[in-house]
């Protein structure tokens, strides 16, 4: 796989509204192995969209994978202009940050949001642009990412692409693992 599409839960879903939730480290710490095994099988991309949550901080986790693998470079492919617009300065500057340090960044659409269709077309863009998915999502625990499952299951008929899972086990061995490792 050279190239992935890394999305999942918005950190609301989650329960997380700031930056110190104990949360976020166990999501990203399974990210980066997860993504760390993919480097090393030869990754060149990570894609996201820019969605405040499990996005932002793959975002966060390539920047971090970088010393390890100078060539791996990140995407934002945005559903619209201005999608941070209505979040709060904190989301906005770490969007912000995020993107200004970006190897590539666009928009499907070009302009502000309209409607909801900007969505699906952004997801049919990276999921035929990408060679798989990183997804973080357990279906337990319904949310916005299964809006993203159910087109790659739609599109999967007319092409191979494969998706990985971070499910809740998944995460509570990452934070078992992390809580071990403290002692």
């Amino acid at each position: 796989m050279k190239t992935v599409y890394v999305t999942g839960y918005r950190a609301h879903e989650l329960g997380i509204f700031n930056e110190q939730h104990d949360g976020i480290a166990v999501i990203k710490k399974a990210l980066y192995d997860q993504l760390y095994t993919f480097c090393d099988n030869g990754l060149e991309w990570v894609v996201i969209s820019g969605q405040y949550g499990v996005e932002l901080w793959a975002g966060e986790v390539v920047f971090e994978l970088q010393q390890h693998f100078p060539h791996l470079k990140l995407s934002v492919i945005t559903p619209f202009l201005e999608q941070e617009k209505n979040w709060n300065e904190q989301k906005q500057t770490k969007y912000k940050q995020i993107l200004s340090q970006a190897d590539f960044v666009t928009s499907t659409t070009k302009r502000p949001y309209e409607a909801p269709w900007q969505f699906i077309e952004k997801d049919k863009f990276i999921i035929q642009n990408t060679d798989g998915m990183l997804l973080v999502y357990d279906e337990d625990q319904v949310g916005s990412p299964q809006y993203v499952l159910k087109l790659v299951q739609q599109l999967s008929t007319e092409q191979h692409y494969i998706v990985h899972r971070i499910n809740a086990y998944d995460l509570q061995l990452v934070a078992e693992e992390m809580q071990q490792k403290e002692w």
